[in-house]
C-alpha cells in the first residue's frame, strides 16, 4: 500500500506503508540510533512525533515483550528507509509491521531517511503528516501546516499514570524513592531497584503532601514529552519539594523541569538530540561520556544564578547544558539516559550517585 509523507514546508515524499492504515500528524524529528527501535518506539518521550530512523535497515531482529519501555508505542508515526518484514533473531516474537499494525502506529519506509535528515538539520524539526488514506500532496501539507506546535505544548498530562502505583522492590532495600511520571522508562525504574530503591510512582499532577506522606529517602523527577515550559502546575511541587532538603534527581524533562524550579528558562533547539552517541564532557571530572538523548528543548545557563547552580555537563556537539546541580541543596539532573536503553552505559554512576544523597539524607535524620 502506497504512503505519503508530507512537512509544513511542502516537502512531499511517497513510499511504501508499512505500519498500521491511517493518517497521523506530529512534530518530524530524526533519531541516529543504529539499534533499539522498540525501546524508541515506546519511549513516552516521543509522544506527539513522528520518528525518523536515520539506519537505513530498521527491524531485522523484530520485536519482543522484554524490550518495551512502557506499555505500547508513543510515537506519532515511524519513518525508515527500508523496513524488514522477516525479522532473524530467538528473541523475536513479532515482526517490525506487525507490531507497527497492532499498536496503531502509521509508518513509512521507501523514503531517502538521508535528505529528511538533512532537511530537518537545516531548517529545524518541522509539522508533519504521514497517511495512507489521504495522497493528495497538497493535502497534506495544508494538514502539516496546520498541526499543533510543539513549543507551548504539553504531552505529560497524555503520558503519566492516573494513580499511585509501585515498581516491583528489591529484596531487603535500603531506600524509598518517589518517582514523579512525566513519562517514566521502563529501564529507570529497573535500575533504581537494581539500587536498593523501593518505588513508588505519582502521577505528574501530584502535591508535594501526597510526595512528602510517602516518606520518601529521595525523589526522581523523570524523562518526558512536549514542552517543559507549558508545565506550571509541576514546578510548585518541585520547588516545595527542595525546601524540605529532600534528595532529588531528575533526567531530561526532570532536568528541565529543575531548571525552571530553580527559576529559570528553557528554549527549544532547532532539531534536538535524540540518538545513542552524544558526546557530553563531564565538566568536573574532565571525561567524556558518550550518552544516549532524547530531547528538543534545553535549559538556558544564562537564567540561572551560577552562585546557587554549578553545571556539571556540557554537550560537545553544540555547547548546550547536559547537567547541573545545586550547589546548596542535594539536587543535580542530567539532560541525557544514564539508563540509556538503547545506548551505552558510561553514564550509570549516576545512579549511585543518587543513592550517596540519600545515604546522607538517611544520616541526617536519624541523627535528629
Amino acid at each position: 500500500m502506497k504512503a505519503i509523507l508530507a512537512t509544513e514546508d511542502g516537502t512531499v515524499l511517497e513510499g511504501r506503508a508499512v505500519g498500521a492504515e491511517g493518517e497521523s500528524e506530529g512534530e518530524l524529528v530524526f533519531n541516529t540510533s543504529m539499534t533499539g527501535y522498540q525501546e524508541i518506539l515506546t519511549d513516552p518521550s516521543y509522544a506527539g512525533q513522528i520518528v525518523t530512523m536515520t539506519y537505513p535497515h530498521i527491524g531485522n531482529y523484530g520485536v519482543n515483550e522484554d524490550d518495551v519501555e512502557s506499555g505500547h508505542p508513543y510515537v506519532r508515526g515511524f519513518v525508515m528507509r527500508e523496513c524488514c518484514f522477516e525479522p532473524s533473531n530467538w528473541r523475536a516474537t513479532a515482526s517490525l509491521p506487525e507490531y507497527l499494525r497492532k499498536h496503531n502506529v502509521v509508518a513509512i519506509d521507501g523514503v531517502d531517511t538521508r535528505r529528511i535528515t538533512r532537511l530537518l538539520r537545516t531548517k529545524g524539526a518541522m509539522k508533519a503528516v504521514i497517511s495512507t488514506t489521504d495522497l493528495n500532496p497538497d493535502s497534506l501539507v495544508a494538514k502539516a501546516r496546520a498541526g499543533a506546535d510543539m513549543a507551548g505544548s504539553d504531552f505529560v498530562k497524555e503520558v503519566t499514570l492516573r494513580e499511585p502505583s509501585a515498581w516491583p522492590a528489591p529484596a531487603a532495600p535500603k531506600y524509598r524513592v518517589v518517582a514523579m511520571d512525566y513519562g517514566i522508562k521502563r529501564n529507570i525504574l529497573r535500575l533504581l531497584a537494581d539500587a536498593g530503591c523501593e518505588v513508588t510512582l505519582l502521577p505528574a499532577t501530584a502535591g508535594p503532601d501526597e510526595v512528602m506522606a510517602l516518606n520518601p529517602d529521595g525523589v526522581f523527577l523523570s524523562n518526558g514529552p512536549g514542552d517543559p515550559a507549558a508545565l506550571p502546575y509541576v514546578y510548585p511541587t518541585v520547588q516545595a519539594l527542595m525546601e524540605k532538603r529532600v534528595p532529588i534527581f531528575g533526567i531530561c524533562l526532570g532536568h528541565q523541569i529543575l531548571g525552571h524550579a530553580f527559576g529559570g528558562t528553557t528554549y527549544k533547539l532547532k532539531f534536538g538530540h535524540r540518538g545513542g552517541n552524544q558526546p557530553v564532557l563531564n565538566t568536573v571530572t574532565g571525561k567524556v561520556e558518550i550518552t544516549a538523548q532524547n530531547h528538543g528543548f534545553a535549559v538556558d545557563p544564562s537564567s540561572l544564578d551560577p552562585d546557587e547552580v554549578e553545571f556539571t555537563h556540557l554537550h560537545l556537539n553544540d555547547k548546550t547544558c547536559s547537567g547541573m546541580a545545586h550547589r546548596k541543596l542535594p539536587i543535580f539532573s542530567v539532560q541525557y539516559h544514564p539508563e540509556a536503553s538503547p545506548g551505552p552505559h558510561d553514564s550509570r554512576y549516576l545512579f549511585e550517585k543518587f543513592t550517596r544523597l540519600m545515604d546522607d539524607y538517611q544520616a541526617a535524620r536519624a541523627a535528629q
